[in-house]
């Protein structure tokens, strides 16, 4: 055989034996999504919370207490987010059958006086073939209907496992992720600390700055829409603040709906300036917002995350998309960590609590001595032949 077969062969069956690994993770992953994704959620929220924790009982405050602070104040602002736009929502919603009368006349009349000069009967048969569609896919909505109920009693146990998975993480973290590493052989612990500890850290940060992001976009959009005199202004901006949680994708989706909103109840030259404005406001995000900010937060490259964002919503719908990044950040992280070799000096990594404990059951031969730099492993491999 040439040589070049035999280098091609080792590769390919290689390559094959990480495909199917890969693919029997995610095959387990997708049936125990209702377990996964309430754990991720929590895994998520607690790289917000645990910099809060760790603050108040550094300031003499009872870990208890600490804990219940940043659970009940957390789950505070997300009910008064959700009142607020269910308020408001409420109260603009009167009347709305008569303004998306006047507003389905006045677009019908900026079709026929424009460029295209669509008559009623054109406009009518194109409604007419789009209700004609929806009526031959009505299986589809029908099926949806009757698993409401099983949907509502997955969120509501998915919203109890996230609930307590974030309570105990919170109490608890450091032992459960010193649990995760012993169960690893003992000499691979220090690269599996050291590379949790670069995964957590990238993970607070993407954290925060999605937190950032997604602000800035809510009050653009929002303030935006308030002074164009769109109404239900609130209510975009908080659905503009949790659509950005989700890269590319829910700023797409949320601006237009805010656009939508301004054609419904406002005239289509406020709608035309609404697309602006969201147009505007997703521009400084990716141009300035994502490359300056995110990009150092979770170091990926823009076309990295739009592939993964793309992958995971293939995958798994919303819950993918919302995922792709913070997973294929920290992955990225905790590689390029385990390919430094940083994990090799006698210093226990940096950000992981009981490191040290952990260090100190590596098992040394006699007369090793480790490295106190970050050197290679011959280096190490010499020094353990010194007498």
């Amino acid at each position: 055989m040439p040589a070049g077969i035999r280098l091609a062969g080792a590769w390919s069956w290689r390559l094959l034996v990480i495909a199917a690994a890969i693919a029997v993770v995610l095959f387990l992953i997708v049936q125990l999504r209702l377990i996964v994704i309430p754990v991720l959620v929590a895994v998520l929220v607690s790289a917000l919370l645990v910099p809060l924790v760790s603050f108040l009982v550094r300031h003499r405050w009872p870990k208890g207490l600490a804990v219940t602070f940043a659970l009940i104040g957390t789950l505070a602002v997300v009910a008064g987010l959700v009142t607020l736009a269910v308020t408001q929502i409420a109260a603009g919603s009167v009347g709305l059958s008569d303004r998306f009368a006047a507003s389905y006349a006045n677009l019908k009349e900026v079709l026929a006086a424009s460029p295209l000069a669509l008559s009623d009967a054109e406009i009518n048969g194109y409604l007419s073939q789009a209700a004609d569609a929806l009526q031959a896919d009505s299986q589809i909505f029908i099926t949806g209907a009757l698993s409401v109920g099983s949907s509502l009693g997955h969120l509501a146990t998915g919203l109890l496992l996230t609930l307590f998975s974030l309570l105990f993480i919170l109490i608890d973290g450091t032992g459960i992720w010193n649990w995760i590493v012993k169960i690893f052989p003992r000499r691979a612990r220090p690269a599996i600390a050291g590379a949790g500890a670069a995964g957590w850290t990238t993970l607070g940060n993407f954290a925060r700055v999605q937190i950032l992001v997604a602000t800035i976009d809510a009050i653009g959009i929002g303030a935006g829409a308030a002074i164009l005199g769109v109404p239900m202004a609130i209510p975009i901006g908080v659905l503009v603040f949790l659509g950005s949680f989700i890269p590319i994708v829910g700023a797409v989706a949320t601006g237009a709906v805010a656009v939508l909103i301004a054609l419904v109840f406002n005239d289509w030259w406020v709608a035309l300036l609404m697309l602006g404005v969201v147009l505007l406001v997703q521009q400084i995000e990716g141009h300035v917002l994502q490359p300056l900010i995110m990009g150092t937060a979770v170091k990926v490259h823009p076309l990295g995350v739009v592939l993964v964002v793309a992958a995971g919503a293939l995958l798994a719908g919303i819950p993918g998309a919302l995922f792709a990044v913070p997973v294929a950040a920290v992955l990225n992280v905790m590689i390029s960590y385990i390919h430094s070799g940083a994990w090799r000096g006698d210093v226990p990594p940096a950000g992981v609590t009981g490191g040290s404990v952990l260090w100190q059951t590596i098992p040394q031969r006699p007369g090793f001595r480790p490295s106190r730099r970050l050197d290679t492993v011959e280096t190490d491999r010499a020094r353990e032949t010194r007498p």
